[in-house]
């Protein structure tokens, strides 16, 4: 086998075995007798091992074995795992993560895992010695007899549970603190072996009552029935018909790249027919367009619905970022992730992952406080931090929540002066303040530096990357209760529907997504506000005025002569902030295709992008976040 040509595809399946390894081994450390997480992790590393195997990796190949021998052991001894060989499997995966890599690059000769490999060969000979001791000792308490006294006790473990024969170990030991057990049937050696099938059956001889006995048994979990003091065999029923496989297939990242490309150039010559046909008054021919039209959009929807993936398979490797920072600071953390299954363009998925671990790390670093710190503040020792996802109107809206000990906007207020980012006379910090000057390359709260925080960098890559990607950031924080940092995004990047306007002789376009209304500026309802020209706008649901910030376009991108009387406003919404951006005038609607650039150095933060129209004309893309 060459295994150049199946190099890709080994990196990206070792890296999701990898990936459900580290989440199991969250769950074995959350729940230590639980025997779910072994067994997966097991057939993980299993999996892995065969896979090197076949690309002639033998690194990866003989570390993914001997922890394999080592989980083989435990997952035959449930609840019987310490943490210092969680740490181990741990130390492990990031070795697979590193030896996965080298091998893939060719560097493989590169690796050096012995101490590592030396530690798993130990920790499998211990855990072999006390399963042999563990055995000894059930082989004693329950096959002294045949047939001893007592009540004769049946249970069937449910057919699809995993490790029938470590759930029949634990109902066991269960029962040895309730009194002797005697009569073991099947013996002990058919419980350890693959072929159980879930039935075992025994006499306890105690004083227990029967439900106290049915409680501990189904303490052993996946327990399906328990039968006390009759001889008849409790059933169990079989699931039976096969499950229709799921079709899926890969699809490397270029070709839906290639294709998005391709339907984009298709979009803007539908648009340039549609013109066409308008001009020509052609019947037959506005026929053909609305055709082409019609099947132009389904293909665009099938496309950016093929490149749609769920943040899991980005969230996922968070808890385990979480924990290891967590443990590195001294520091509890109750860490939950909402709303995996929503769904990203997989060009926004594969770039909001460093965004995300910046503001986890300072929700953890800076954020969360110290246990005796929060318990002094009369909190529960153990912080809470919340990565969430949502849909948001037509953007999704990703959350990193913490309730630590929030930002002294006072303190914040005052650095900021001193390190001149904010004016004397300024007197206080709007949520949108502080996260404007948190932003600023090398301002940092943090008393201390370290590891984790405290160098003042990570909020402004974070808004400068969501920014890159035609999203904005929204920042709130309370003293003493935490903070959240909110990233809203476009669905997809590739193609979006935009409203088109005019600052002089150039055309401007503006996403849809954060246009709320357009409206005429009348003299009469121009205001000011904190020194600016503002307009007041009846709310139209809670029918009362608001103020709202205006931004003249001409005066951005310095275009000049004077505007025309009453020009047209578009108002702008972002999260909970909102902007009036005045325009010279309206020039409609036209679905486009986004190309990103990097911007020239000193060119205003107010661009996300560029696009061709329909008739070649070069636009660019408005950054509503950089406008309101």
């Amino acid at each position: 086998m060459d295994p150049g040509k199946y190099a890709d595809l080994f990196l990206t399946e070792s890296r999701e075995h990898l990936t459900n390894i580290n989440q199991q081994l969250l769950e074995w450390e959350r729940n230590p007798s639980a025997a779910g997480p072994v067994d997966a992790i097991f057939r993980a590393m299993h999996t892995i091992k065969g896979m090197a195997a076949s690309m002639g990796f033998s690194a990866v190949a003989n570390l993914a074995h001997r922890a394999e021998n080592l989980l083989d052991i435990l997952r035959r001894r449930p609840g019987a795992t310490d943490s210092k060989t969680i740490d181990l499997l741990f130390r492990t995966a990031d070795a697979l993560e590193q030896a996965v890599e080298h091998s893939v690059g060719g560097r493989e000769g590169e690796l050096d895992a012995s101490d590592l490999l030396a530690d798993l060969d130990r920790a499998a000979a211990g855990a072999e010695s006390k399963k042999k001791k563990q055995r000894e000792r059930t082989r004693a308490s329950v096959e002294t007899e045949a047939v001893g006294g007592g009540r004769h006790v049946q249970v069937s473990i449910k057919p699809d549970a995993s490790l029938k024969g470590a759930r029949a170990m634990i109902v066991l030991r269960r029962m040895e603190s309730l009194g002797p057990m005697s009569g073991l049937n099947p013996p002990l050696e058919v419980l350890e072996g693959e072929e159980f099938d879930g039935k075992l059956q025994f006499f306890l001889d105690s004083d227990a009552p029967d439900h106290v006995i049915e409680e501990a048994i189904r303490t052993a979990g996946d327990v399906e029935k328990v039968t006390i003091g009759r001889p008849e065999e409790a059933g169990a029923p079989v699931r039976a018909g096969a499950t229709r496989k799921a079709r899926h297939i890969r699809v490397n990242l270029d070709r839906l790249d290639a294709l998005m490309n391709q339907i984009g150039e298709l979009v803007n010559a539908r648009g340039r027919l549609a013109e066409l046909s308008t001009d020509r008054a052609d019947p037959d021919l506005e026929d053909v367009v609305i055709t082409i039209s019609r099947l132009t959009g389904e293909l665009q929807a099938e496309i950016i619905q093929a490149r749609m993936t769920p943040v899991w398979q980005v969230f996922d490797r968070f808890p385990r970022l979480v924990r290891d920072v967590a443990r590195q600071l001294g520091k509890r953390i109750d860490f939950r992730v909402e709303g995996k299954e929503i769904e990203l363009d997989r060009a926004i998925l594969d770039e909001i992952g460093d965004p995300i671990v910046h503001l986890l790390r300072n929700a953890v670093g800076h954020g969360i406080e110290p246990p005796e710190e929060r318990e002094a503040a009369g909190k529960a020792p153990e912080g809470r931090v919340v990565l969430s996802a949502g849909r948001d109107r037509s953007t999704v809206a990703i959350r990193v929540s913490d309730d630590g000990r929030g930002i002294d906007r006072e303190r914040a207020l005052a650095d900021a002066k001193a390190s001149g980012l904010v004016d004397e006379e300024v007197r206080s910090l709007t949520d949108d303040q502080l996260l404007r000057v948190l932003a600023r390359p090398g301002f940092t709260t943090a008393q201390e530096v370290s590891d984790v925080s405290g160098r003042g960098v990570g909020i402004d890559a974070v808004v400068t990357h969501i920014r890159a990607l035609g999203g904005s950031t929204e920042f709130k924080t309370k003293k003493g209760a935490g903070s959240t940092f909110t990233l809203r995004l476009p669905p997809t990047l590739a193609i979006v529907r935009t409203m088109l306007a005019r600052a002089g002789d150039e055309k401007y376009a503006l996403p849809l997504t954060h246009v709320e209304e357009t409206v005429e500026l009348d003299p009469q309802t121009v205001t000011e506000l904190d020194g600016a020209k503002a307009i007041m706008l009846r709310d139209r649901v809670i029918l009362r005025d608001r103020v709202i910030p205006l931004v003249f376009l001409r005066e951005l991108v310095r275009v000049d002569g004077e505007p025309k009387d009453r020009p047209p406003v578009i108002i702008l919404q972002v999260g909970d902030r909102r902007a009036g951006l005045v325009v010279d005038s309206m020039a409609g609607q036209q679905e486009v295709v986004v190309k990103t650039f990097d911007a020239p150095q000193g060119m205003l933060p107010i661009f996300s992008g560029a696009t061709i129209l329909s008739d070649g004309r070069a636009v660019l893309i408005l950054d509503a976040g950089g406008l309101v």
